[in-house]
């Protein structure tokens, strides 16, 4: 695990330098869009409203509009305020842990000690355990102050991000309002159905079907080969369209010694030239080839994708013969040397 803070918790005079690690991770199969058509990737571009033109990220600023004025709030009116410079978790009063309900809390961390002794880290970890109490903490992460519950988890003191108590949504319902009878009768059979599954909780057990199923369903794609090549849906050539090329040349070679085979010297001198240019050609194609992938790849534009995918790869062979043009020069004054 990679800590995501660094700080330490303070009570009184006592400090404990702690490194902060997410205690959850999503499991979730990672998907993206493509195009339906083809299985070019699709892009999303930042593009200004006033323009019409595309912003790079460094150009763009927060703003707040209270419907009828905008005010721009820049990084550096962020970086000016005091929360973000806090790497203290500043401990403000202990509290019975059944008093917080788990509707409260957000997001888990680890704490982990951050010195060379780790007594201080022990001795708040013992002290919670023993007083059956919760540290209610205030902090700055990721650029907010946040209301935070430290407690203890194993042997490992946890933060656990709260939410604030105006973000907590009222239950108040009409429907809720009736007055509704239950009989005796009723309450004791709904509590011997209770009684009749009543387990000790083990989360082990429960699995997530749907993601199951869809990472079998990915599988079996996989495997009947039911798939594009990653690098196609970035708008690079497929490996396929070199290998047509490198038969092209295969075939112009044949025709060149059968053409020089036939008495046409000056024709097979010229194929035999041109047989050479095109096989350095094609090597310095497979290099742009490769070149232009990962440039291709790295750009991430919306359109690059499209284009490959509607032009084809004959819209690509003009941009490599282009490349290659600089080893013919080199030809061309290695034969004015020669004469």
């Amino acid at each position: 695990m990679r800590a995501v803070w660094k700080g330490a918790v303070t009570f009184g005079l006592v400090n404990v330098p702690v490194k902060l690690y997410s205690a959850t991770e999503d499991h979730d199969v990672s998907l993206h869009q493509v195009h339906a058509e083809d299985g070019g990737r699709i892009r999303y571009q930042r593009v200004c409203e006033i323009d019409g033109e595309v912003v790079p990220y460094q150009d763009i600023d927060k703003a707040y509009d209270d419907g009828e004025r905008t005010v721009i709030i820049t990084d550096e009116d962020l970086k000016a305020l005091p929360a973000e410079r806090s790497r203290e978790i500043e401990v403000v009063e202990f509290v019975p842990t059944e008093q917080i309900d788990p509707i409260m809390f957000d997001k888990s961390y680890y704490l982990e000690p951050d010195s060379a002794s780790s007594k201080a880290y022990v001795l708040l970890r013992k002290t919670l355990e023993s007083t059956d109490r919760t540290a209610i903490v205030q902090m700055a992460l990721r650029q907010k102050t946040r209301l935070a519950a430290l407690r203890v988890f194993g042997d490992v003191l946890m933060v656990q991000t709260l939410l604030w108590s105006d973000e907590v949504r009222d239950a108040k319902f009409k429907s809720l309002d009736e007055d509704v009878r239950i009989s005796p009768k009723e309450l004791d059979l709904s509590k011997q159905l209770v009684e009749s599954l009543v387990a000790d909780f083990e989360p082990d057990k429960y699995v997530d079907e749907y993601q199951a199923e869809l990472r079998t369903l990915i599988k079996a794609k996989l495997e009947q080969g039911d798939a594009l090549d990653t690098a196609a849906t970035f708008g690079e050539e497929p490996e396929e369209a070199e290998g047509g090329e490198v038969i092209d040349l295969m075939e112009a070679l044949r025709q060149s010694i059968a053409a020089k085979r036939g008495g046409g010297s000056g024709g097979g001198g010229r194929a035999a030239a041109g047989g050479g240019d095109a096989d350095d050609s094609h090597a310095d194609d497979a290099d742009d080839s490769s070149g232009s992938g990962r440039s291709g790849g790295s750009g991430g534009a919306g359109g690059s994708a499209k284009k490959a995918a509607g032009g084809g790869a004959g819209k690509k062979a003009p941009a490599k013969k282009t490349a290659a043009k600089k080893p013919a020069a080199k030809k061309t004054a290695t034969k004015k040397a020669a004469s």
